[in-house]
């Protein structure tokens, strides 16, 4: 790859951790990867340089807008960012980062930081099957992926013995590393069925509830009501639960991938200023520059009822995210909708609602909110009505495809699910 900058890549920082790393992309409709530029150390920063080669490649496109401009010369991020949000995007969470330090120190204890080891190490080291169009290599003419395979009992066990701080065989430590990429905080790994490719969400040795089960319900609510949700299933592994999701960045063309970046690149924030995030700026940036931007508008608004309605209130920017063309945004399938362990009734989303700054989980913010989603206060009160009456009719046969047990279902419901405070007036 040639680049503006002619300094040679891979080296490494003081404390032998490398100090840059090229980043490679599936163009849309493209099954192969291909060079696009590369991520450089800049003190506290991180630069981003597009090679020529792809700067002259017919059909390419800018990472994302406006972070990433096609132009030449280092590109430095937006909004005194130490990384572009599309990069930041692809970097392993709580979880992946965890089987990193493993690999790195042999296990991890409850001293474990993920503070030991630098940014460029855990996007050069998790796995390349990563969510969205992007991955990181330490060449810039070959692309090696980092890939391994294990059957779904294999990786729970690989995972139980990571939380419990156990040493990992080789094998299962591989195969481990390839879910490191997609996010989150929970155990998981990625698995091919065939021509579909799942994430499994694993039970935690530290679940105080059927927190898989949960999710597993509230995602086939979630279709009931008539939102737009990744599909899944609940199915069982070593006796027990695994929630597994098919994922809408793989199409069914082998190789192709769909670009994406989260709510929390959208509106230029980092983990840091995520609190910041609002729904309301979220639908701004919709009516904007996303394709349907009445539908999407809806279709958010139906999202964040539901939300309310199920108790998931980790609805927060990362949990929403957006295809990205190299023009335009494109609201994805919904994900990570799990209600919540809460103490009481009274509950708050991770963003706010309304222009106020009011997320307190009540149907009557999201109906007072009814026009910044573009919806009369009578329309926004029909989608509550129809996904109340919804989850009440259908419960029950919900609670029953992901196998939950009678215990099981006083747990969630009316605790969780329908709890009375989404219908207190104040």
């Amino acid at each position: 790859m040639t680049t503006s900058d002619p300094t040679a890549p891979g080296g490494l920082g003081q404390r032998g951790e490398p100090t840059s790393a090229y980043v490679w992309v599936w163009l849309p409709g493209a099954t192969e990867a291909v060079v696009a530029g590369r991520l450089d150390a800049a003190g506290a920063a991180f630069m981003f340089t597009y090679g020529r080669s792809y700067r002259d490649r017919p059909g390419a496109i800018p990472l994302y807008l406006p972070e990433l401009p096609l132009q030449p010369g280092r590109i430095r991020p937006l909004h005194d960012l130490p990384v572009a949000g599309c990069l930041a995007d692809l970097g392993p969470d709580a979880w992946g980062r965890r089987v990193i330090l493993a690999r790195h120190f042999g296990r991890i204890t409850p001293s474990s930081d993920t503070g030991d080891l630098g940014l460029l190490t855990y996007l050069l080291e998790s796995g390349s099957d990563r969510i969205g169009a992007l991955d990181f290599q330490t060449s810039a003419s070959t692309y090696t992926p980092r890939a391994a395979s294990a059957t779904l009992e294999e990786l729970q066990t690989a995972a139980e013995r990571l939380e419990r701080g156990e040493p990992l065989s080789p094998a299962l430590d591989a195969a481990l590393l390839r879910g490191t990429s997609i996010g989150g905080a929970r155990p998981k790994a990625l698995v091919d069925d065939g021509d579909r490719h799942l994430i499994a969400k694993f039970s935690s040795i530290t679940d105080p509830y059927p927190v898989v089960k949960a999710e597993g319900v509230a995602m086939d609510l979630a279709r009931r009501v008539g939102l737009d949700v990744a599909a899944s299933e609940v199915t069982s592994s070593l006796r027990k639960d695994v929630l597994l999701v098919e994922r809408f960045d793989r199409t069914r063309v082998p190789g192709e991938r769909r670009q994406l970046v989260s709510a929390l690149t959208i509106l230029g924030l980092h983990e840091l200023t995520g609190r910041y995030a609002t729904y309301p700026d979220l639908a701004d940036q919709i009516r904007a520059r996303f394709t349907e931007p009445a539908a999407t508008l809806r279709e958010l608004f139906s999202r964040i009822v539901f939300n309310i309605a199920i108790g998931n209130t980790d609805d927060h920017a990362r949990n929403h995210a957006a295809f990205w063309d190299g023009a335009t945004l494109a609201l994805t399938p919904g994900y990570d909708l799990c209600p919540q362990p809460r103490s009481g009734q009274e509950a708050a989303q991770a963003m706010a609602i309304g222009r106020q700054g009011e997320r307190r989980s009540q149907f009557r913010v999201c109906l007072d909110a009814a026009d910044v989603y573009q919806l009369t206060r009578a329309e926004a009160s029909e989608i509550v009505e129809r996904q109340v009456a919804v989850i009440n009719e259908e419960w029950d046969d919900a609670a029953d495809a992901v196998r939950l047990t009678t215990l099981e279902r006083r747990l969630l419901w009316r605790r969780q699910i329908l709890n009375p405070f989404v219908d207190y007036d104040s």
